[in-house]
């Protein structure tokens, strides 16, 4: 996730969803007291798109557009390890991390969450897996001029782990030994679509959608009292293709896949996502895993445990602790699709 300066918001009647959301709004039958708007624009080197239901009233939806682009900027300067002057950016540059140091608190709760992931998933997802991303090129630094040796991934590897971050809520504070990089790109852009959540409620909204880059979460319904409808894209590159439907009420839903962010190199490609265990770029037949959750955080972090574990462990893991996951794998004569129970009650009939 690449975290860069916001651009003013853009706020139009929507006539329809963004490629994710299948479901067109043009020709929908809603009251006349009751809209679709969307809200949208720049943020984390990627867009947003916020769809409200709300009577028409101009000066409302410009404030609605501000307090947005404020909440998104505060997870920025808190969460970011592309802005030197973020929280993070200054506590990873700490030449001592080993004393308590005062932590916001959502800051706390992105890595309080991100530590129950972790422990979850037997550390597939470990946020302190940053100067491995960054030396393959997936961080602030450049890209390698070459792919990375064994004894320089080991050398990385030998000081990095999750359980080397400590956490404290009274006051929330942060400490680590040895010193640590971390890297909340795999969770802060869920975070961010659940802090837009909480301010749209805040705001006396009870029915909307927020997405980021992809990540969702939604609430209440649309006008014509039909629930959400979304898209599991298919896992190709270059190209936008809907692979199955689901319907949210009241979840929010994040995918994690191989195939947008990635490099070649020497003949052979490299995803994004960094197993931490053998700090290289995943490579499997798991194309994309698709999570839906109560909180947009959670399956962010998840789908990208899962995504690194791959498809069997992750579908033992998801099935077991009863999480709603959808994975697409690559098979012999195509991709194969396959969900965990939980997941079933949200594929919507076509």
């Amino acid at each position: 996730m690449v975290f860069g300066m916001l651009q003013p918001a853009r706020v139009v009647l929507a006539s329809i969803f963004w490629v994710l959301a299948v479901t067109a709004l043009a020709g929908c039958s809603f009251e006349e007291e009751e809209k679709v708007w969307e809200i949208s624009g720049p943020v984390f080197g990627t867009q947003y798109h916020i769809s409200v239901v709300l009577e028409e009233d101009q000066d409302r939806l410009e404030n609605l557009a501000s307090g947005i682009e404020e909440v998104l900027e505060e997870v920025d300067a808190s969460m970011s390890t592309w802005r030197d002057d973020s929280e993070l950016s200054r506590f990873n540059r700490l030449d001592d991390q080993s004393e308590w140091t005062g932590i916001s608190r959502p800051l706390y709760e992105v890595l309080t969450t991100a530590r129950e992931v972790s422990a979850l998933t037997g550390g597939a997802f470990d946020v302190t897996v940053g100067p491995v991303v960054n030396l393959w090129g997936f961080g602030p630094d450049a890209r390698p001029e070459q792919v990375p040796g064994d004894e320089e991934l080991l050398s990385r590897l030998a000081n990095i782990g999750y359980d080397r971050l400590e956490l404290q809520d009274e006051p929330y504070a942060l400490r680590a030994s040895p010193n640590q990089y971390v890297d909340l790109s795999a969770i802060a852009k869920g975070y961010g679509v659940d802090a837009v959540a909480r301010f749209l409620e805040s705001a006396g909204l009870s029915a909307f959608l927020v997405e980021i880059g992809g990540e969702v979460r939604v609430s209440g319904r649309k006008p014509d009292g039909a629930a959400w409808r979304l898209a599991i894209e298919q896992p190709v590159s270059g190209q936008r293709q809907i692979n199955r439907v689901v319907a949210l009420d009241n979840q929010a839903m994040a995918t994690s896949g191989d195939y947008r962010n990635y490099y070649e190199s020497e003949g052979r490609r490299f995803s994004h996502t960094i197993d931490p265990k053998s700090g290289r770029p995943i490579r499997h037949n798991l194309a994309s895993v698709t999570v839906i959750a109560d909180d947009c955080m959670t399956a962010d972090a998840l789908a990208t445990a899962f995504n690194v574990m791959g498809f069997e462990q992750a579908k033992e893991l998801a099935t077991r602790e009863n999480i709603a996951a959808y994975f697409i794998v690559r098979g012999e004569d195509g991709f194969e699709t396959d969900y965990t129970p939980a997941f079933s009650s949200y594929l919507a009939q076509h």
